[in-house]
């Protein structure tokens, strides 16, 4: 049986009720636990996947509520490292993620990014683990997270561990000195899945995109793009073997477009364009397309199935409040 493990860093989302964070007619505050690769485990766990989840959490009341959350979701937290002193969060400035409004992280000396690697047994934390999924947000942390988890790539690739890799980017996390194209590539190499997008792996890989592509380009020279940026990568990669694309704009808070492309090396296939005016949520939606993604590779579905479930997870995300998915897969 396949058993995924997801590692990176748990976070408390904080946002508020009112118009602005400092609202006086409407001062509340409304918090969700979530982080990329936690909100991965839940939608994964919700799927019917084997599912154990990895991350570092001080003593407190506080964790032992989240790790409460977690079981609940049928997620292994054994795998966990206990350490440190808090959380890392992060504020969200615009209600549930509805606008492009500003967010401000609070993650230096979290208990994650804090972990060294004596912290952790290797052979422990993947002892019968056949998938490992981290995401470019670890590394861009700090220069040893960075460097840690090139040690963790190593070790999973040694057991012959499926590796996947969400490539994450947030310009206001790289504030160590490095840009991701001196990080990111060799990190990569390890990976046999890739997802993102092309502006992404362009920011981290180095894979050509054209600038003039925007919210007016058409599908269709956007899937053209898409397949370019997957021949690119294939060629720069030898181990990757999957790569997936989500392409998702927003004309007004309420609105989402959403479609998808999934790569191997010999198929490129895409989804239907998904649109609504009803968002709930976005944040996490790409989360739950990876979900869907690895989901759907794990299970050898086809590659139009693979695609169709992967952005039919991350849309239905859309509509649910928090941070993680529900896993459910539907196209609406």
């Amino acid at each position: 049986m396949n058993r995924i493990l997801s590692f990176g860093e748990i976070l408390i989302r904080q946002q508020s009720l009112g118009s602005s964070f400092f609202d006086k007619k409407n001062n509340k505050l409304e918090i969700f636990p979530g982080g990329s690769e936690a909100n991965v485990a839940a939608s994964l766990a919700q799927m019917g996947n084997a599912v154990a989840y990895c991350s570092a959490f001080p003593e407190n009341a506080l964790s032992d509520e989240i790790f409460s959350i977690l079981k609940n979701l049928k997620i292994d937290v054994s795998k966990s490292v206990l350490s440190g002193d808090r959380i890392g969060s992060y504020i969200l400035m615009s209600a549930n993620g509805l606008s492009k409004g500003e967010v401000i992280y609070d993650r230096k000396y979290s208990s994650f990014s804090l972990l060294k690697e004596a912290d952790i047994d290797f052979d422990e934390l993947f002892e019968g683990i056949t998938w490992f999924h981290w995401t470019a947000l670890t590394p861009a942390l700090n220069a040893h997270m960075a460097e840690l988890m090139h040690k963790l790539l190593e070790h999973a690739a040694k057991k012959g561990i499926t590796i996947s890799v969400d490539l994450n980017y947030r310009n206001r996390l790289w504030q160590y000195g490095q840009e991701p194209i001196a990080v990111m590539p060799q990190l990569v190499a390890h990976c046999d899945v890739i997802m993102g997008n092309i502006w992404a792996a362009n920011k981290m890989l180095g894979s050509k995109v054209d600038e003039q592509l925007d919210r007016n380009t058409s599908k269709e020279d956007y899937l053209a793009a898409a397949k370019a940026s997957a021949q690119e990568i294939f060629e720069r990669y030898p181990k990757c073997k999957h790569i997936a694309n989500t392409f998702r704009f927003m004309d007004n808070p309420q609105h989402n477009l959403f479609y998808g492309t999934y790569h191997n090396r010999t198929t490129d296939v895409y989804s239907k364009t998904l649109e609504t005016q009803q968002v709930i949520d976005r944040i996490g939606s790409g989360d739950a397309f990876m979900a869907g993604l690895i989901h759907a590779l794990v299970d050898n579905m086809s590659p139009q199935e693979i695609v169709d479930t992967a952005t039919a997870a991350g849309f239905h995300k859309l509509f649910i409040k928090g941070d993680f998915g529900d896993g459910q897969i539907s196209w609406f």
